[in-house]
């Protein structure tokens, strides 16, 4: 881990100390009543509501350590809580580098149905947040159309974020009318629900709306802050965590307010400034050393984690977005993270995707899980007998080891380049952009959808806003 016991603790006691002193902004006036109900210390004039140790304890105690966030097919399920690490998109942007022209261009709908589609081919992303803005849709039926190309595209569990407390109930009409019924979504809800709090330490009245209608619904959720170190936070690293970590607790705990139990991921998503240019730094080893952190402050609450990794500043796929990932994936990953956002597809600071991308990341997933595997050590896996067997000078390509052991051994990449130079040159001197970009043409080129024909047209019949691409 980056940072020992006593340097969390002192962390997670800040942020305590910020909560029961400085408090959290609601711009809710019926939310301040109802904490002031549940036995929060709350200044109605103010409109902060402030969390003291005890009380905030007892309250973050009710959240699950353990939950499911469902995928429709029953063989994409992520086990939050259980050890195991997921990766997925990210979402929300507004521009993507169209792999056809070279050139950047707004997002449309067809971007959300095919970076759906990608993610649901691709192995080693679990999950699929909606991944951008679609330009051609109006802001009324927005989030019924992205939800539903989602929910089209990809088997897999869905995560996106609502804007209103409209577009969440937009969603959670058309998952009841996928599931089949409200009972079935709520017994195995397959999409989830991101909110952000306003650093420093805010929250306006349409998140807590949207929080309120996921913890009574049973919808998963996330209340996601991301303070920017050296401007909506301290420029400390230990600073920007601590205030976090009051922003994070507070989301946890106003879910368990709404409703003791509901499935919540303490939210992670702290960055910097570079202080000499004021430009946002998502793709700095810092960013990544305060996800790892923060990683560490939720399992001390025992609360599963929404992190941060695989940002990069870069953009284009290129050498600068190869090693920002790479850093950030890997350590964010070794840390243990339950659910990883903004893993693939991700450039330009997290303003920018590209589908080449989400095919380079999910080879430096395979990557990171190789990692996280481990090596496994046993009498069989030391080979001391086949050793003893050959001895000085032996040759080991035929033996029954290698054949038993040599495809579950190593991670065989497809893009990278693994070839004498004369066959690289013979192959027009393939890379793992051009390669990936080959890819991605390959894949969405099958545009079957996961929902069949009888499905896509009884909910299009029950919402005859959704728009065909």
């Amino acid at each position: 881990m980056l940072l020992g016991d006593d340097k969390i603790e002192q962390i997670d006691q800040a942020g305590r100390h910020i909560l029961a002193h400085a408090g959290v902004r609601l711009l809710s006036e019926g939310v301040l009543k109802r904490l002031h109900e549940a036995g929060a210390s709350v200044d109605l004039n103010e409109g902060i509501v402030r969390f003291t140790g005890e009380w905030l304890d007892e309250i973050v105690g009710n959240a699950p350590r353990m939950f499911t966030l469902y995928s429709r097919d029953g063989m994409h399920d992520l086990n939050i809580g259980s050890g195991s690490v997921y990766f997925g998109n990210g979402g929300r942007v507004f521009r993507i580098l169209d792999m056809n022209t070279g050139g950047f261009r707004l997002t449309v709908l067809k971007d959300v149905a095919h970076t759906a589609r990608l993610v649901n081919l691709l192995e080693n992303i679990h999950f699929y947040i909606i991944a951008c803005q679609a330009h051609d849709i109006s802001s009324e039926f927005y989030h019924l159309n992205d939800f539903f190309q989602a929910f089209r595209n990809t088997s897999k569990h869905v995560m996106g974020g609502c804007d209103s407390l409209q577009g969440v109930r937009q969603m959670w009409n058309l998952a009841c009318a996928v599931a089949g019924d409200e009972k079935r979504l709520q017994s195995e809800p397959f999409v989830s629900v991101i909110t952000n709090p306003i650093s420093p330490l805010t929250l306006d009245n349409n998140t807590l709306e949207i929080l309120e209608f996921c913890a009574l619904k049973g919808i998963p959720v996330t209340c996601a802050p991301a303070p920017m170190a050296g401007a909506t936070s301290p420029v400390t690293l230990a600073g920007t965590l601590a205030q976090m970590h009051a922003e994070s607790l507070a989301g946890v705990a106003l879910t368990q307010v709404f409703r003791p139990g509901a499935p919540v991921l303490y939210g992670a998503v702290p960055t910097a400034m570079d202080m000499r240019t004021m430009d946002l730094t998502f793709g700095s080893v810092e960013t990544a050393m305060m996800n790892v952190s923060a990683v560490q402050l939720a399992k001390r609450y025992h609360v599963p984690i929404y992190a941060s990794a695989g940002m990069t500043d870069a953009k284009t796929p290129d050498i600068q977005s190869g090693f920002e990932k790479g850093v950030s994936l890997l350590l964010v990953g070794m840390a243990g993270a339950e659910f990883i956002h903004l893993a693939a597809g991700m450039l330009d600071s997290g303003n920018s995707i590209s589908y080449e991308q989400f095919i380079i990341d999910n080879e430096i997933l395979g990557m990171v899980y190789r990692v996280l595997r481990g090596i496994e050590v046993n009498e069989n896996t030391l080979a001391v007998e086949c050793v003893e067997k050959l001895g000085p000078g032996g040759n080991y390509m035929m033996e029954d080891h290698t054949v038993e052991h040599m495809f579950d051994e190593f991670f065989f990449p497809s893009l990278s380049v693994r070839m004498n130079f004369d066959l690289w040159k013979e192959r027009n001197e393939p890379t793992p952009l051009s390669s990936a970009r080959e890819l991605a043409r390959e894949l969405l080129q099958n545009n079957e959808p996961v929902l069949s024909p009888d499905e896509i047209v009884r909910i299009e019949k029950q919402f005859p806003d959704i728009v065909n691409v």
